[in-house]
């Protein structure tokens, strides 16, 4: 690797990939780009790690697991390929009953999909479901192009982009809780209504399924329009790492340096203009334009106190909140089976597998809570710092439909991926709890497909904390800033400062490994250059 120089540019704080995003554009704009990424591997939470030591040759998606929200037109602007693989089915939603039990597989079958609604659900819920798709297909139309474009607030948006008779539906649906949003369609089955819930109105959100801005979330996470995916999240082929990887190696191309174990200490500040950085280790890089590509609250912290504008500053520490989502990454050392599958059914696996609370009562094993309501008591649980006694949980297993990440021994690669839990809990330690709650989670899970817990070779959990941690995310939240915050309430790309820009999940259009972010601080940057 070269040395570091000691000008460019531009600097950007964090390899992650809204940051590789924009060091491609500006280097190819031809300027000089310093990437400095404080991790010893590129990609932030994008990255394909080998995280076992008991099966060191096994990979494992262990940040973001799919892709699915990066805008197609933002990889044809790149002229970049990221290989994408297709999960069929792409839902998965069991009941922890036997043969006969309730479930549902989501696929590429429309037809099999209703079949198994009507004999499991009803006739009603068909209907429901129908409708909440065309009316979301619409949306996510409508709204892609606003995702590479400057914010505006939530009605400008709606004016601009969103089709006359449904602008007061996208309003109600961004300001609005997804369980408003879900009730509209009159779902006859509030298991249904709680997978949809969950997997889009909260999964990252420090937030319940009533909350203000769950609406919001909801809407982001049904934006995929990658070719062939209709609407659905795809596998990148040998992992997460695959997309910063290709980002990487499209901005070394165009020129740019890329360091890692590079830490920024300080942003240098003077005249009122930002002026560059300096590293943990005392060498600095002076720059016409910093750019962070960290989460906003990391990057606000390398400031001098006062460089930011304090209407900023109080309404980003006004959204802040720690992160409540917890990741168990698995090694297997085989398949396991689910008891309400038939034997000729397809492999439930590649799909994001829903484990929900309340899901025993439809398969008529117990008297629980309505699923619904278990949502609202996990979330009750969440805000009093206690450990839900059975949180809502997607099941990842990957291998099955991308087997360059098996070693081997054909070990496969799995996920839990929890919400809620607490960022800290109130009359105990993380510490204390993890071993007990991971091995609560896989007693959850052995009621659907029994035996998965003697399958288990190897974890590698992540808390919130240890998410903070593992990946440099100010409070472990994987959004850097809640997805119930919108549009230009989010960090904006030009922050006040000369010379200071933010682009990373932080920042409009919303979290997720999305890029938009990365392309439109980019832009911005070369428009006030007068590039």
């Amino acid at each position: 690797m070269s040395a570091l120089p000691d000008r460019a540019d531009v600097v950007i704080i964090g390899s992650g990939h809204n940051g590789l995003v924009s060091a491609v554009l500006l280097a190819r704009a031809g300027l000089d780009v310093v990437v400095l990424e404080a991790a010893d591997v590129i990609g932030g939470a994008t990255r394909t790690e080998h995280p076992f030591p008991a099966v060191p040759g096994l990979g494992q998606s262990t940040g973001s697991y799919l892709l699915g929200l990066m805008p197609p037109e933002l990889l044809r602007t790149l002229d970049v390929d990221i290989p994408v693989l297709r999960r069929d089915p792409h839902y998965f939603l069991p009941t922890p009953g036997g043969p006969g039990s309730p479930y549902l597989l989501f696929g590429t079958d429309r037809e099999a999909t209703r079949a198994q609604m009507e004999r499991f659900f009803s006739p009603r819920d068909v209907a429901a479901d129908e409708a909440m798709q065309v009316e979301i297909a619409a949306l996510r139309s409508d709204l892609a192009p606003a995702w590479l474009q400057e914010p505006g607030s939530v009605e400008e948006i709606a004016d601009r982009h969103i089709r006359p008779q449904l602008q007061s539906t996208f309003i109600d649906l961004v300001r609005g809780s997804v369980a408003d949003y879900l009730t509209r369609f009159g779902f006859k089955s509030e298991l249904l209504m709680s997978m949809y819930a969950v997997t889009d109105g909260l999964s990252g959100l420090n937030a319940g399924p009533d909350d203000p801005g769950t609406g919001h979330n909801f809407l982001v996470h049904n934006m995929c329009r990658l070719p062939g995916s209709d609407g659905t999240w795809m596998i990148a082929a040998g992992g997460m790492g695959t997309v910063s990887r290709t980002f990487a190696d499209a901005a070394r191309a165009a020129g740019a340096s890329i360091f890692t174990t590079s830490p920024v200490s300080a942003v240098t500040v003077s005249g009122g203009a930002a002026t560059g950085v300096v590293l943990a280790d005392g060498r600095s890089v002076s720059a016409q334009v910093v750019l962070g590509a960290c989460d906003p609250y990391q990057l606000m912290s390398l400031l001098p106190s006062g460089a930011l504008p304090s209407s900023l500053t109080t309404r980003m520490e006004a959204v802040r909140r720690p992160g409540t989502t917890l990741k168990v990454n698995l090694a297997l050392r085989g398949l396991p089976r689910f008891a309400c599958l038939p034997a000729d059914a397809p492999s439930p696996f590649g799909s994001t597998i829903h484990l929900l609370p309340g899901s025993a009562g439809l398969a008529g094993l117990a008297e629980t809570d309505s699923p619904m309501a278990a949502l609202r008591a996990m979330w009750a649980d969440v805000q009093a710092g206690r450990l839900p006694a059975e949180p809502t949980i997607e099941w990842y297993l990957h291998t099955t439909v991308d087997p360059s990440l098996q070693d081997a021994a054909g070990h496969h690669s799995s996920a839990l991926f929890v919400q809620s839990v607490p960022y800290a809990l109130a009359d105990s330690s993380w510490d204390a709890e993890l071993p007990g709650y991971v091995a609560r989670l896989l007693d959850i899970v052995d009621r659907y497909a029994p035996g998965t817990s003697d399958l288990v070779a190897d974890t590698m959990p992540l808390t919130p904390a240890g998410i903070e941690k593992h990946f440099g995310i100010t409070g472990g939240h994987i959004h850097h800033v809640d997805n119930t915050v919108s549009f230009n309430e989010r960090m904006p790309y030009a922050t006040g400062l000369d010379g200071l820009y933010a682009g990373s999940a932080g920042a409009h259009p919303a979290g997720s490994v999305i890029g938009a972010a990365g392309h439109n601080a980019a832009r911005r940057i070369l428009k006030d250059l007068g590039r």
